[in-house]
């Protein structure tokens, strides 16, 4: 049996992270790529996009539940929802388990972010957000045909031997709506069986694109 109790508090971890990786991510692109925010920062339309209270249903990954099962513990799944003046947001985090595997290396997690910007143009944030993700090595492959803009962003980090640190998140803006998943895994070379970048790619653009669609029912 793998060592569940070290894998399920990894996933709590890397949901955490991702988490803060997103927003730190696109706060540092300020600051390290002025150029690319512009003045331009008057609100753009919410067209049909609402609030949910239980965004793990609204924005359930089906495509990559394929693949995983979802760890069930007091941590995970897990929902937030919040209404402010300026901004409305959602959140759902989720430990997982490749189904079958039987390694701890088949542990990771995802978290999933819907932002409501009402006072703000989100466009020059994520703009500069995604060319900091470029310039840090992550490769960026552009999604056609969800919202005004969308992007596959993706890193295998192998940097410590054997150890990889596996990230690969879709985000999609639409008006004054920004999306994003996330997925995080780490795995040891030979052991464990990983998603290809293109299997990561096709799920996580299948599911963004059913979540903003349930968005708008």
């Amino acid at each position: 049996m793998p060592p569940k109790g070290g894998g399920l508090r990894r996933n709590a971890v890397w949901a955490f992270v991702g988490a803060v990786l997103a927003s730190a991510g696109w706060a540092a692109a300020v600051v390290a790529v002025p150029d690319l925010v512009s003045n331009d920062s008057s609100p753009r339309s919410l067209g049909n996009y609402h609030l949910s209270d239980d965004f793990c249903a609204t924005a359930k990954p089906s495509r990559l539940l394929e693949t995983y099962t979802v760890t069930t513990d007091s941590s995970s799944p897990s929902h937030h929802t919040d209404r402010t003046a300026a901004l409305d947001s959602m959140n759902c985090s989720m430990s997982l388990k490749r189904t079958g595997g039987g390694t701890d290396s088949e542990y990771a997690s995802v978290y999933i972010r819907a932002d409501l910007h009402k006072a703000v143009n989100p466009a020059p944030e994520q703009t500069a957000g995604k060319e900091l993700y470029r310039a840090r090595g992550y490769q960026i492959t552009d999604i056609p045909g969800i919202g005004e803009d969308a992007f596959f962003i993706y890193k295998d980090d192998g940097t410590s031997g054997s150890y990889h640190s596996l990230f690969a998140e879709v985000q999609i803006r639409d008006g004054g709506m920004t999306y994003y998943i996330s997925y995080n895994a780490s795995y040891t070379q030979g052991k464990g069986n990983p998603p290809s970048m293109t299997e990561l790619r096709n799920d996580l653009q299948t599911d963004g694109d059913n979540a903003v669609r349930a968005m708008r029912k």
